[in-house]
């Protein structure tokens, strides 16, 4: 049920302006048809080892197709627990996006969120692209079928040492506007994760193994909720991974 509820809101959302995109490109008086062009990317695949001997498998990945002036992307973010052998995140976007700017793209459609605790679907409303000074920013609100809302900011800025040596800092903040106690997200900000990644870019740039370290930290009410069900308010993590894309 959840899962057609919001595949009825994807079509809501996002298959009008799939329409208006094509009826675009089926315009072809006097212009050239854009482009399609799809591909496959992990951000982020990595294990992580923390400062109370936590260790997780990490991934953020995105797949897409479509042209320049429209194109749908799935994204997928999740942190596994290698000892217990649960997903401790686990969160899947299907997106429609447009460019509303010479740098930035709109975007909207459904995320699911299915971890080992309760389920939830939201509907998904941001912008993403590429901020002065070069820092590539998505920021994205969510609003759940029972109207609670919440807004994430993920930053990124890469310093190049060499055309092949990158330091990658990130940051990835999220802040509720309204709690849902039942998944531990309370009022206000709930969390922030910051990271300082190295990376080695080979094979034309289509593999980058990288290391580094990771800092997440949650707060106010949901760090208090993490208290009360006996878990970590704040971890340090070391990493190494890989960046991939096809």
């Amino acid at each position: 049920m959840r899962f057609s509820g919001a595949v009825s809101l994807f079509a809501f959302l996002v298959l009008p302006a799939m329409a208006a995109a094509q009826a675009m490109i089926a315009d072809t008086s006097g212009r050239k048809q854009p482009l399609t062009t799809w591909g496959i990317q992990f951000e982020e695949l990595e294990y992580r080892y923390s400062d109370d001997d936590e260790g997780l498998g990490v991934w953020n990945a995105d797949a897409f197709y479509g042209t320049d002036d429209f194109k749908v992307r799935l994204l997928s973010t999740g942190e596994y627990e290698i000892e217990e052998q649960a997903y401790e995140t686990l969160e899947h976007q299907l997106v429609g996006q447009i460019p509303v700017s010479r740098f930035f793209d709109a975007k909207a459609g459904v995320r699911f969120d299915t971890p080992e605790g309760p389920d939830r679907t939201y509907a998904v409303f941001g912008v993403t692209g590429l901020a002065p000074q070069w820092f590539e920013i998505d920021a994205s609100l969510y609003v759940s079928k029972e109207g609670d809302t919440s807004a994430a900011l993920d930053a990124e800025y890469e310093l190049l040492f060499t055309n092949h040596w990158i330091l990658t800092a990130t940051l990835d903040a999220t802040v509720a506007f309204s709690e849902d106690e039942e998944i531990g997200i309370g009022k206000g900000l709930v969390s922030t994760e910051t990271g300082l990644r190295l990376s080695y870019d080979f094979i034309d740039r289509a593999v980058s193994p990288y290391f580094g370290v990771v800092h997440e930290r949650k707060y106010g009410d949901t760090a208090d909720l993490a208290e009360t069900a006996a878990g970590s308010t704040e971890d340090w993590f070391a990493v190494i991974g890989a960046r991939i894309a096809f």
